[in-house]
């Protein structure tokens, strides 16, 4: 297989990085409705605006950006992963406007300013979650072509995120938040099986998706698979040390809110030090689970060990 010569740029990670996020933000605009009440088929004003206050807050855009990594890794287009990849944008979105939710995490900062609920209301953030999740799977069928590779990223979407992916994960974790504060403990082990799901399904998502929509091959398929299992969970641990040691304006939400939820993390379980080193071991098993893919892998390499530097 040829590599296309979309993929072939000599710019550093973080311009191509850059580019793509901002091919996303043109796509995610394009996609959602427009804010009207007229016509039967129109969607509500307040609804619209919800969803798209939510969803065009910024962000790393990492899910939608692997998304179309991984299809140019296996020799496609990006262009032709932008629903899909926008279809995973939708529902992280809709997962973390539920997630701050009084109900969930109560919180009232995400992206540097308030929460879709306090910007709104209750009612309101709960139906604009409703609506960017249902519009992933109507983005995905009308923009995935052929009909197979787009019945093939909705299942692997609808598992990545439903009962046995990222929502049993939530759920398990508001479980093991409730076990914290009865005064029992759990284990690293524990934590790792609920950020495989929580977080983790939705991170190795995009990468199968990218190379279905590009034709790879099975090996390629699997390799980045391996390669998303790694990911996931380094971010999740990175995610975790940001919380202890993060910088809030930075991150733009609530530093400590972890621990002071009474929450599972790695630096409860590892420290600090233990959980930098796990972090790194898992990007050495990303960048060398991609070695089938040879050459084709090598923004994937430089990615996996970036994301053990970020900030935000």
């Amino acid at each position: 297989m040829t590599i296309s010569s979309e993929a072939l740029t000599t710019s550093t990670l973080d311009e191509y990085l850059a580019e793509h996020r901002a091919r996303v933000e043109e796509a995610l605009a394009a996609a959602l409705p427009e804010p009207g009440s007229d016509g039967e088929a129109a969607c509500p004003e307040r609804l619209a605006s919800a969803m798209r206050y939510s969803l065009l807050a910024g962000g790393k855009r990492l899910r939608p950006v692997l998304c179309l990594m991984a299809a140019e890794a296996c020799g496609g287009s990006w262009r032709d992963a932008m629903p899909a990849a926008c279809a995973l944008e939708m529902i992280h979105t809709y997962s973390l406007i539920h997630d701050d939710l009084p109900a969930m995490d109560d919180d009232d900062l995400r992206r540097g300013r308030p929460t879709c609920h306090k910007a709104f209301d209750e009612a309101t953030a709960i139906l604009a979650g409703d609506g960017l999740l249902t519009l992933a799977f109507e983005v995905i069928v009308k923009g995935v072509a052929p009909a197979s590779a787009a019945a093939e990223c909705v299942r692997i979407l609808a598992e990545a995120s439903g009962p046995s992916g990222m929502v049993g994960g939530q759920m398990a974790d508001l479980e093991a938040e409730d076990r914290a504060g009865e005064g029992l403990d759990g284990s690293a082990a524990e934590l790792e099986a609920i950020h495989r799901r929580k977080t983790g399904a939705l991170l190795r998502a995009p990468l199968e998706m990218g190379a279905v929509i590009a034709g790879a091959p099975d090996e390629w398929r699997d390799a980045l698979v391996r390669y998303g299992r790694a990911v996931g969970l380094a971010f999740q641990i990175v995610d975790d040390l940001l919380d202890v040691e993060g910088d809030e304006a930075k991150l733009g939400k609530r530093v400590g809110k972890d621990s002071g939820h009474g929450k599972w993390t790695y630096p409860r379980f590892l420290g600090v030090a233990g959980s930098r080193a796990k972090a790194r071991q898992l990007a050495q098993e990303a960048v060398a689970a991609l070695a089938p893919l040879e050459a084709r892998g090598g923004r994937l390499r430089d990615l996996a060990t970036a994301l053990l530097e970020r900030e935000s």
